[in-house]
């Protein structure tokens, strides 16, 4: 008789592989991940059938706690005026603590890791649309939800292309004075 699958081992092993798909990208191979969570590439084809499966169920661990975490920087906080959330937002994201998710879903815009989630671009876009309308409706400018979304990724692509924080961090800035207070 074979053993039964164990649904806490298998969570235990997706979230140390989406740990170190975080910090260090997702792998070609199974192996960087048997290494992260001590086991065997065996045991991870055990709990997940095939690499891809694994990966498609690493890179949605790795998109849930990234919409949890932004979303919750994205939310209007009593008080605060909305303009000072996204700078906070903006300065999480860029800086050591959003680097991960940024790394790992910015090389998303093309590629074959396109083909395990098909419709992660549509949702990356549409997914914040709802915090920050709800965020903007507090200074009563929901409406522009798409036109801060667009300048955010844009900037966290020209970001990436150049490396330039100052003039990045600068960009975002000007653009959020914008905003009537």
């Amino acid at each position: 008789m074979g053993r039964q699958p164990q649904p806490e081992i298998k969570q235990r092993l997706l979230d140390a592989c989406t740990d170190h798909a975080l910090a260090h990208g997702l792998p070609d191979k199974l192996e960087p991940f048997a290494t992260a969570t001590g086991t065997s590439t065996r045991m991870l084809i055990y709990h997940f059938t095939t690499r891809d499966v694994l990966l498609r169920a690493v890179l949605e661990r790795a998109r849930q706690r990234q919409l949890t975490t932004f979303g919750d920087l994205l939310r209007g906080r009593p008080g605060q005026p909305y303009p000072v959330t996204l700078a906070n937002a903006w300065t999480f994201m860029t800086g050591p603590e959003g680097q991960p998710y940024l790394r790992m879903f910015g090389q998303w815009r093309d590629g074959a890791a396109q083909q395990l989630l098909p419709d992660f671009r549509r949702a990356a876009t549409t997914d914040w649309l709802g915090p920050l309308e709800d965020g903007l409706r507090s200074i009563d400018q929901s409406g522009r939800a798409t036109l801060v979304l667009a300048v955010i990724r844009g900037l966290l692509m020209d970001l990436d292309a150049t490396g330039d924080s100052v003039r990045t961090n600068k960009a975002f800035a000007d653009f959020l004075n914008t905003f009537v207070q």
